[in-house]
């Protein structure tokens, strides 16, 4: 399934302007303005300059908040997100509920406590980012995030993207597909929205977790799975008789 984009010359303005060149921009902007985040439960909230705002959007990193403030404008990021600026790219620094800024191991262990997935999901996050794909959440879609080819203005999502872990030398025993039925319901909601279903497995490579030191050991494995198709599969059969081709 390849990319379904959304107009006539989408695909020539994703080509011209690439998702890499926009995020280099958002970095140098929001280190330029050495932009704080705060932490604020399970999101972290940017105080930003208009510009910023409009880098943000483009570069697809959470969403902005309408308020009465009319000297602030402020924008809503992700864990995930919020982490891949601060410790990737490193445009970011987060300051906690005392404005105090965090280290790397500090901001890990506070999102680590905030939401129990964040290590692994963070991996898988960080994995599809590098290589310029667009994540964002996929709940709508019972899965834990989708993936685009380009700004969803312009493309339509491609993956349906589920994360899963190791523990202990076996995967993760609350995984969503360990029966065949949890395969049938997710194959076919995805093929129902035109997505691909992409499980991660994040292997920890001895491990026993997965922490901000041993970030680097981490290794993820990228796993596609569709739904087969007879019709498309089968060997096509000719049977001549009396000039009539049937197949």
């Amino acid at each position: 399934m390849g990319p379904r984009w959304k107009g006539k010359n989408s695909e020539a303005i994703a080509l011209a302007d690439p998702m890499s060149k926009i995020t280099a921009r958002l970095q140098s902007s929001l280190i330029q303005s050495e932009t704080e985040g705060f932490l604020s439960g399970c999101v972290v909230l940017l105080s930003v300059e208009p510009e910023q705002i409009d880098l943000l959007n483009r570069a697809c990193f959470g969403r902005p908040i309408i308020t009465t403030d009319k000297d602030k404008q402020w924008f809503q990021i992700s864990l995930e997100e919020a982490f891949y600026l601060c410790h990737s790219l490193k445009c970011l620094k987060i300051l906690d509920e005392n404005k105090c800024a965090k280290n790397g191991n500090e901001l890990w262990e506070c999102m680590k406590s905030k939401k129990k997935t964040f290590p692994e999901f963070y991996v898988a996050y960080s994995n599809l980012k590098k290589k310029n794909w667009v994540v964002r959440s996929g709940s709508q879609y019972g899965v834990d995030f989708v993936a685009y080819r380009h700004h969803p203005s312009l493309v339509h999502s491609e993956y349906a993207v589920l994360v899963r872990s190791e523990c202990d030398g076996d995967y993760d025993k609350n995984f969503r597909l360990r029966v065949w039925s949890d395969f049938q319901c997710t194959v076919r909601l995805c093929g129902s929205v035109a997505k691909t279903l992409l499980v991660l497995n994040i292997n920890t490579n001895g491990c026993n977790e997965v922490s901000l030191s041993h970030l680097d050991h981490c290794s993820v494995e990228e796993r596609t799975i569709t739904r087969w198709s007879p019709e498309q599969c089968r060997e096509d059969l000719t049977l001549v008789k009396g000039g009539i081709s049937y197949i």
